[in-house]
């Protein structure tokens, strides 16, 4: 693993497709998100990510601003994955398990111009911080009982 590439798995008591189609709504993301910085989704985003899908979300990371994702990855019910602008790469990843399902987030900007001024600003741990929490709102959410 890279400086570059920061994955965290968490095994959740929730069927993986179940928990895949939380993610796949990108209503869901501000719900979910760990990092603080997801505000809110844009109204216009599809109700459901597919591939080849863009969506938008008001973020906050210190200043406000908006950011415009594609989904680059897309395996129903076990793989899903987006990246903005830049080139970094959100990816979620299913696997059943006895007693749930595997989930791993990864944060990739392995393929990123700018990998000096990420390292810098101390993106790496930031993110590892945000996709460990989020990986706990997830099972909260997904197993929350209605």
């Amino acid at each position: 693993m890279s400086a570059y590439l920061v994955s965290e798995t968490r095994t959740i008591a929730a069927d993986p497709q179940q928990l895949f189609d939380i993610v796949a709504d990108p209503a869901m993301h501000p719900v979910i998100d760990g990092s603080g910085s997801v505000q809110k989704a844009h109204s216009g985003n599809p109700q459901r990510l597919t591939l080849g899908a863009t969506f938008g979300m008001d973020m906050k990371l210190g200043a406000p601003y908006k950011i415009t994702n594609t989904v680059v990855e897309f395996e129903e019910g076990r793989r899903l994955a987006w990246r903005h602008f830049n080139g970094h790469v959100w990816r979620y990843t299913f696997e059943p398990v006895d007693g749930g399902t595997r989930v791993t987030e990864q944060w990739d900007a392995t393929k990123v111009w700018n990998k000096v001024a990420l390292r810098l600003s101390g993106f790496p741990a930031r993110n590892r911080d945000g996709i460990i929490a989020t990986l706990a709102r997830l099972d909260e959410v997904a197993t929350a009982k209605t």
